[in-house]
């Protein structure tokens, strides 16, 4: 998999991932290089496509985690310390989601949304979402969102190739 990031290249260190990552993948699949959150890549589709199930494993366990907290949230009374203590580990969970997304080198848009970018746009996927299968421009954003199929189908971009 050719990892081509913006801005910085990723050294050897910052691009191991931990081997608990690891378990859903086949033993000779090369492991998703892990940047700083200030990296952004630019993605074929194919590179996408092979990260695009480590994160929706990610947001599915942050969402997850979220559930309960939200639930919390509705119920407890203004200005107790519980209240600050739920509206804390909420930040958290959200924060390090967003943290995990941006390592990987995608483009956080929103809660559970995240675009890859292709260098001519991004392809587009929020959670609860079963596969990658939008694109948009970068002046477009979410509401310009495309079906991937017509936008290959009409455009036939460089990165649907790569």
């Amino acid at each position: 998999m050719l990892c081509r990031v913006r801005r910085h290249q990723i050294t050897a260190r910052e691009s191991v991932i931990d081997s608990n990552s690891q378990t859903e993948r086949d033993a000779d699949e090369e492991p998703p290089r892990i940047g700083s959150p200030l990296e952004s890549r630019v993605f074929s589709l194919s590179e996408a496509q092979a990260l695009f199930p480590l994160v929706v494993k990610i947001t599915r366990q942050s969402h997850a985690e979220l559930q309960p907290l939200q639930q919390r949230l509705r119920v407890l009374p203004r200005g107790s310390v519980e209240l600050a203590r739920a509206e804390r580990q909420y930040r958290q969970i959200v924060n390090g989601w967003v943290n995990k997304m941006r390592r990987l080198g995608l483009t956080v848009k929103g809660l559970w949304l995240v675009d890859f970018d292709t260098g001519d746009g991004y392809l587009c996927w929020k959670y609860p979402e079963l596969n990658l299968g939008h694109f948009h421009g970068y002046a477009e954003g979410f509401a310009g969102r495309r079906r991937l199929e017509e936008v290959i189908e009409e455009l036939d971009p460089d990165w649907a190739h790569g």
